[in-house]
């Protein structure tokens, strides 16, 4: 990034803010940089996004309002369109589809997608409107309820033992507690490295997700991290690792006589789930550290300041500090 006055250099910088959203304040790490020449400050597109979405973030949060990617996946499991889950919920006719693309509901539509994901709650809405979906497209949906509520045991069980039971926050970017997009994001490193130590992953995933949030103003995993003495850990990680399916350890040797734990699988990651932000973000990641051992990796998380300010009591890492991220 060049000046727009000198075309000169220019320096971050991250500052706590205070911003008014629907009368309430909300306290994020603004973003600006700052021409060294003129010490004239100026935004890019980006930043001002980042800059608002940490933000309706903490609203979401603050108010219990699903974000838009639940809100997409949500109509994709009980199989509708958007027009018809708006009609359904008695919404505006295209109001379910702003709502995935990022509008904020107000706090009572917001309440209503939040007790949706209930297919019991659901299941209440379709038959107070059996007028919005004909016979066959009711039958089946209710099919689709009954498949999804006899799964949420199991699938609240694992995602209970991965994340703690934790809903989105500040110590895990914001992201869509997703499986999934995890078992991804780990298979793609497998895949790029031809099998990555656990202390290798643990700093992979580490810069995938502050990076992530730092460009995208959301992480990925829906992991939330540690500051140990080897450096940022995802929290629970031997868990983790334990837990993915398709997903194996074995124990290699090195050329010192040190034994590893080295994650492998005999499948490809799938990159549809991602996103094309995502994939960006995890070949940047890959890029930078492909040539790095795990020793070497964890060396370079060691100068992080989200690190540096919680290696004393190792605590869960604030993804406030993404925005002082080096090594990337």
């Amino acid at each position: 990034m060049k000046s727009p006055f000198t075309g000169g250099d220019v320096i971050l910088l991250p500052e706590t803010r205070k911003a008014i959203f629907r009368k309430e304040e909300y306290e994020y790490t603004h973003l600006c940089y700052q021409c060294v020449d003129t010490k004239e400050t100026f935004t890019t597109t980006q930043m001002d996004q980042i800059n608002t979405l940490q933000v309706y973030n903490l609203y979401r949060v603050e108010h219990k309002i699903p974000f838009p990617d639940e809100i997409k996946d949500l109509r994709r499991q009980y199989g509708l369109s958007a027009s018809k889950m708006s009609r359904i919920l008695g919404f505006g006719d295209n109001q379910y589809r702003l709502y995935e693309n990022g509008e904020i509901p107000s706090i009572a539509n917001g309440r209503v997608l939040k007790a949706i994901q209930q297919p019991e709650v659901f299941k209440t809405f379709l038959e107070a409107a059996k007028d919005a979906v004909s016979a066959d497209e009711f039958t089946a949906i209710i099919r689709r309820l009954d498949e999804y509520r006899d799964t949420a045991y199991e699938r609240g069980f694992l995602y209970n033992l991965i994340y703690g039971g934790v809903g989105r926050n500040k110590y895990n970017g914001y992201a869509m507690l997703s499986v999934s997009k995890l078992k991804n994001v780990m298979l793609y490193f497998i895949e790029k490295f031809g099998g990555v130590f656990v202390t290798q992953m643990n700093k992979l995933l580490f810069y995938t997700d502050f990076l992530a949030y730092k460009e995208n103003g959301q992480a990925i995993t829906g992991l939330s991290f540690k500051a140990i003495k080897h450096g940022p850990v995802p929290n629970r990680w031997d868990r983790v690792y334990g837990l993915i399916e398709d997903v194996y350890q074995i124990e290699v040797e090195s050329k010192n006589g040190n034994i590893g734990n080295k994650l492998m699988s005999d499948i490809s990651f799938d990159k549809a789930s991602l996103s094309d932000e995502q994939l960006t973000v995890l070949d940047r990641v890959y890029e930078t550290f492909r040539n790095d051992t795990p020793t070497s990796i964890s060396k370079k998380s060691h100068d992080e300041i989200a690190w540096i300010h919680n290696i004393d009591n190792q605590s869960l890492i604030d993804f406030k500090y993404a925005f002082f991220i080096k090594a990337l």
